[in-house]
């Protein structure tokens, strides 16, 4: 480990997109990578070959096998969560790869933490899901930010692709010295990740003879300006210059492939090309596995150019905060936890931020709420809230 870097650990790991992100920036190191998939596992193992990778499900991985770190990073899948069962006391199992996570977090309580989600976790299950992850962070002493993103307009690369980004921080100025990057100027275009002159192999141009579509195409994927998408019936043209989000499953065939007019012909994106459009620089390694399974990792994968940017600015908020002096809630000295005050800052719909106010004990609370200058939003309200896009604060009330 070099010095004077901040120590990253990675878990549900992928290919390592959020790792790279946080290491271009030159002030983070990545020491330990978990990843449970075998052919994701294969693509860290070449690229980051001096980082400690975890094959193990996250289950099975203990607190103390997870090396001290000073950021801890993920990207969970989107699950549904009981906010009552939370609430009392287990961790429901449809959604217990965040709280494997948030385990990790508790026993280590790194400087700051960075979550990478699909953006409709804001509004998954009623806005219950993403409720119950800001006030589980927000009750073990983390102070967090989060904020929808796109691709084509934060990272100059031309994929219209959105995600939430969360980033939390333990001191409260670190937090305050947090902003997320201000949007840029799209100036890369689709031949910055698309070699449109290129002779590739046979397989992926779409021809007559390999096509039973192919009829119903040609006539429409016309332009080298457009990517286009078959949608089992007809063609569907992206007139806005840049790729539809690439997911997981497009290397299946059907509707889910970025088909492009290359000079050659019809035909769809290379897994090169792929991971070209997420942001990953030429000498990232792409291992001999089959192509369905590259696919698969580009589209799981995250923009690298926004993770940096982000990464970039908790490396200057923990920089800031080095030598401040915080008054933080001192969670081993509270007294009575029965009600948790939670503040939250929705800026809109996707962008918000929110931390632990204080503890209230049962006595104290009808007056809190009687005198609060923020109006106290139930649950119920809140998932109204979720629906509209609105600017509000407010505070919720947590009771065992």
């Amino acid at each position: 480990m070099e010095l004077n870097k901040y120590t990253v650990a990675s878990f549900f790991g992928g290919v390592g997109g959020i790792d790279l992100g946080f290491e271009q920036t030159k002030k983070f190191e990545t020491i330990y990578i978990n990843e449970f998939d075998k052919n994701a596992q294969e693509t860290i193992s070449i690229n980051f070959p001096q980082v400690k990778l975890d094959r193990r499900d996250i289950h099975y991985v203990g607190n103390t096998e997870v090396p001290k770190t000073d950021v801890v990073v993920g990207g969970f899948p989107c699950q549904a969560f009981s906010i009552a069962g939370y609430r009392k006391g287990f961790e429901d199992e449809r959604g217990d790869l965040f709280f494997e996570l948030l385990r990790i977090i508790k026993h280590h309580m790194p400087k700051a933490i960075f979550i990478e989600n699909v953006k409709n976790m804001v509004t998954h299950d009623d806005g219950n899901t993403f409720k119950v992850i800001r006030e589980a962070l927000a009750l073990n002493g983390y102070y967090i930010k989060w904020k929808v993103i796109n691709a084509k307009d934060y990272g100059n690369i031309p994929q219209n692709r959105e995600r939430i980004y969360i980033v939390g921080f333990n001191d409260r100025n670190a937090f305050e010295n947090f902003e997320f990057p201000e949007s840029i100027k799209l100036t890369n275009g689709l031949d910055s990740v698309i070699n449109f002159g290129e002779k590739v192999e046979k397989r992926y141009y779409y021809t007559k003879e390999s096509c039973v579509f192919f009829d119903k195409i040609k006539d429409e994927i016309v332009s080298q300006n457009s990517v286009y998408q078959w949608r089992r019936q007809y063609v569907r043209e992206n007139k806005s210059g840049v790729v539809p989000t690439l997911t997981a499953n497009m290397g299946t065939g059907g509707h889910n492939v970025p088909l492009i007019l290359s000079e050659n012909g019809i035909r769809k994106l290379t897994p090169r090309e792929t991971f070209n459009v997420q942001g990953f620089p030429k000498d990232f390694k792409l291992p001999e596995i089959a192509n369905g399974q590259l696919y698969k990792q580009a589209g799981n994968s995250v923009v690298v150019p926004v993770i940096k940017r982000i990464a970039k600015n908790i490396a200057n908020a923990l920089e800031k905060s080095k030598n401040l002096k915080t008054e933080n809630i001192d969670f081993e000295n509270i007294d009575n936890r029965n009600n948790a005050c939670i503040y939250v800052d929705l800026k809109n719909r996707y962008e918000g931020e929110s931390y632990l106010y204080s503890f209230i004990s049962e006595e104290k609370l009808d007056d809190f709420i009687n005198t609060s200058v923020l109006p106290i939003i139930t649950d119920e309200e809140y998932s109204k809230l979720v629906k509209k896009h609105v600017s509000k604060k407010f505070y919720s009330i947590i009771s065992k």
